[in-house]
């Protein structure tokens, strides 16, 4: 039961200062499931490709484009939809964005060749980039200060969770009892389950709803501030009445955000340049070494057990260390990881404890990154900016398996392994560039700027 009035209070500032209750456990909760089925989602292609391959007996550049098809999406799904998340709310686009790959997934599950699945994988990753934008903007928003370092940590590992979930349903039943088919109706399934419990649990966050001020702002906030079990306001800061309002573009018009959000974004590019290349490819990789596609999918799998555990123990890290330096020395380290998987073993479990190893680091430092896309962008364009950021991340990803799939044309895995590696190092660039400037938190921010205005007038 909600307490005290707190008067003219920020509804912002109500949130970060009181203890977490259950309602926002739930909704954190959620979004981690949400983030585990984004994970399943783009990975189940990276499943099903041995099957697709041998089934339709296409190249390796031809299925590159296949492992690509979705990866674009998501980078025109965070920007679009990420956008539209400002601007029409967190939930009513988290819904429209599970409907979309829903049924993208079951189209993919009828396809019957390179053009038709291709589209399909699109239309899922603009799903899953818009819902990528959105969750991430709903856990910074319903999460106290204190508990925000953590609940970003769990959030992130949830993406490779659902990739554990779905590594062992694939390789322990879809694809064993069935095809590769059933690896996207499968993914059709639990994402449309998801739906109702987004519907029913999850209220538009009160940061939302003070950043847009619609028609009845205050009561608005005050029953989601209520379903949260937090006092209401009475009323919102008076916002000013001179001067340029502020607007999500100002992630790349304002002066101080822009040099932030292009290092935030070409960082975060190179990195998920080297993430993908491993989830993408290492299926495949490890089946052309020998193994069966139930086997090479297990390399993934382990390698997703090594990002949720790198996820988690990174989170602790934040919370101790800080944001710069951590996520620094976890990109230097998957630059390692990288070069060892790419040297190549003999036995399936060498290959599985590379790929642990790999996804260990770099799934470390996507937490990093998330954490910095939390602080770094003010409410009325936080959606705008992370989807911006995730992005041009997904093109960059985009790119990975096609450039992967043309340099096996020519190359061995050692010599293409040194590419991604050089990418990561391009990462660490960026952070290190960060690490000199000043990443705050753009809301505390905003908020001590609108108390030194109320206490001039």
């Amino acid at each position: 039961m909600a307490g005290p009035s707190s008067g003219g209070a920020n509804p912002i500032n109500v949130i970060n200062d009181t203890p977490m209750g259950a309602r926002q456990f739930i909704v954190v909760i959620l979004m981690v499931l949400l983030n585990a089925l984004d994970g399943f989602d783009v990975l189940s292609s990276a499943f099903a490709a041995p099957g697709i391959m041998e089934d339709w007996g296409i190249t390796r550049t031809e299925l590159g484009v296949v492992l690509s098809a979705e990866l674009v999406g998501m980078g025109f799904g965070s920007v679009i939809l990420g956008g539209a998340a400002d601007k029409y709310g967190r939930k009513a686009t988290m819904l429209a964005c599970l409907a979309v790959m829903a049924v993208g997934m079951y189209m993919a599950s009828q396809a019957d060749g390179v053009t038709i699945m291709t589209v399909w994988r699109f239309i899922t990753g603009l799903g899953i980039g818009g819902m990528l934008a959105s969750t991430n903007a709903v856990v910074a928003e319903t999460t106290s200060k204190n508990g925000r370092s953590l609940s970003m940590a769990f959030y992130v590992i949830g993406y490779p969770v659902g990739g554990v979930i779905g590594g062992f349903a694939a390789q322990e039943w879809l694809l064993v009892q069935y095809d590769w088919q059933a690896v996207f109706i499968f993914g059709a399934i639990v994402t449309a389950l998801m739906i109702p419990l987004v519907l029913l649990l999850v209220p538009e966050t009160p940061a939302y709803y003070a950043a847009r001020r619609p028609a009845d702002a205050v009561a608005k906030i005050n029953r989601s501030l209520a379903a949260f079990g937090k006092p209401p306001i009475e009323e919102l800061p008076a916002l000013k009445e001179t001067g340029p309002k502020p607007k999500a573009t100002d992630i790349l018009g304002d002066a101080k955000l822009r040099p932030i959000t292009l290092l935030l974004a070409f960082g975060y590019m190179a990195h998920t340049f080297t993430f993908y290349y491993i989830l993408k490819n290492a299926p495949t990789i490890v089946a052309l070494a020998g193994f069966s596609p139930a086997e090479g999918a297990s390399s993934l799998t382990y390698a997703n057990i090594g990002g949720a555990i790198g996820g988690a123990i990174f989170g602790f890290f934040l919370k101790k260390f800080g944001l710069k330096g951590p996520t620094i020395a976890a990109l230097l380290l998957g630059v390692g990881a990288v070069l060892y998987f790419g040297i190549g073993h003999e036995s399936l479990w060498e290959w599985r404890i590379a790929a642990l190893l790999t996804m260990f680091f770099l799934n470390a430092a996507i937490v990093g990154y998330y954490a910095a896309f939390a602080l770094s962008f003010p409410a009325y364009a936080r959606a705008s900016g992370t989807g911006f950021v995730l992005g041009v991340g997904r093109f960059g990803a985009a790119g990975s398996p096609i450039v992967a799939g043309a340099l096996f044309d020519y190359f061995g895995n050692q010599e293409v392994f040194i590419v991604s590696a050089i990418m990561s190092a391009g990462s660490v660039i960026a952070m290190f560039l960060l690490w000199i400037m000043p990443i705050r938190d753009a809301d505390e921010e905003a908020l001590k700027a609108e108390l030194a205005e109320k206490a001039e007038t």
